[in-house]
């Protein structure tokens, strides 16, 4: 399965770090655009300039690790595709472009199923695709957020908890699957 990534789920580390992690372990394939790239590094301005730089080397790391997820644009699809919001067709023309499967977003407004559906595509919100994978591959996912969490504790020195990190990382369904 070929999953486009918006930027919303790529900004936050620890969600980006859950959805790769089950990349990682084989449950899809991700897929993003040097555009979704270059928005996760503009939104981390908001950090100030550390938080821009700390962003370009992830996403350079990114590059690195996932050499074939970036697709390029394909030229003119954008203007023959609609969306509620014209800032987010890029993402839909990146879906259409690399014959993905779905678009994963937490911006269930802005991609909605029906536009999505017309061109084949599905959406995904991260919680609920992360969990649906716990309940088919338990150990595996809970491999990928212990990983999550112990590097959650040993870059932030907090002795965080598995349930209030992901609970934090907009993740709460698998944040309390995680803790029974």
């Amino acid at each position: 399965m070929k999953i486009v990534i918006d930027t919303c789920v790529l900004y936050p580390t620890v969600m980006r770090e859950m959805v790769l992690g089950v990349a990682r372990a084989g449950h899809f394939t991700p897929v993003w655009s040097a555009r979704i790239l270059e928005e996760w590094a503009r939104a981390a301005v908001k950090l100030g300039s550390r938080g821009e730089a700390q962003a370009r080397a992830e996403i350079a790391l990114l590059r690195g690790a996932w050499p074939a997820a970036e697709c390029p644009a394909a030229p003119g699809l954008e203007q023959r595709l609609w969306l509620p919001d014209a800032a987010d067709i890029h993402v839909l023309a990146i879906a259409v472009a690399s014959s993905a499967d779905a678009i994963m977003t937490l911006n269930a407004r802005d991609f909605p199923r029906r536009a999505l559906q017309e061109q084949g595509l599905g959406r995904l919100d991260p919680d609920g695709y992360l969990h649906r994978l716990w309940q088919v591959d338990p150990d595996g996912v809970k491999a990928v957020a212990q990983r999550v969490l112990d590097d959650a504790r040993r870059l932030s020195g907090d002795n965080w908890d598995m349930r209030p990190l992901l609970k934090k990382a907009r993740l709460p369904r698998l944040a309390k699957a995680l803790a029974t």
